[in-house]
């Protein structure tokens, strides 16, 4: 996993619920928790794009239902600044399942709308499964 260039906001937090934009067999995911966030007692953790977060899956196949499973923040709706100066958002929150987090190789096969490049940047597999990369 790679540093970023830029700093997303972070606007995602624990309890949100986010459309899973892959074809692993999940459909909607709550996440549990970020990989390495590091906050003050009590604090509720929180994610942007291109961060690691724990999902539980609420909506999907019954043999994904009801499991804890790795997944990658790629897009989220609240605008975050590029370094070129302009600011992007997408119409929704969505991740990707992760099958092996240390190589960085998603489980589905096929991405349905756009990926912000950030995640791209940091986990280089998923730029196998894209289709467009914003």
């Amino acid at each position: 996993m790679k540093g970023l260039k830029s700093k997303p906001i972070k606007a995602l937090s624990t309890g949100t619920r986010v459309r899973v934009t892959d074809n692993s067999g999940a459909k909607i995911a709550e996440i549990v928790s970020v990989k390495g966030y590091h906050g003050v007692k009590r604090r509720i953790d929180k994610c942007g794009v291109g961060d690691v977060v724990i999902c539980a899956v609420k909506v999907g196949n019954p043999e994904m239902k009801h499991k804890l499973i790795p997944c990658v923040v790629v897009r989220q709706k609240k605008e975050f600044r590029r370094k070129a100066g302009y600011r992007l958002s997408f119409e929704d929150n969505a991740v990707i399942v992760m099958k092996d987090l240390e190589k960085g190789e998603p489980k589905g096969t096929v991405v349905k709308g756009p990926i912000a490049r950030e995640a791209v940047d940091r986990f280089s597999l998923l730029n196998r499964i894209a289709n467009i990369v914003v």
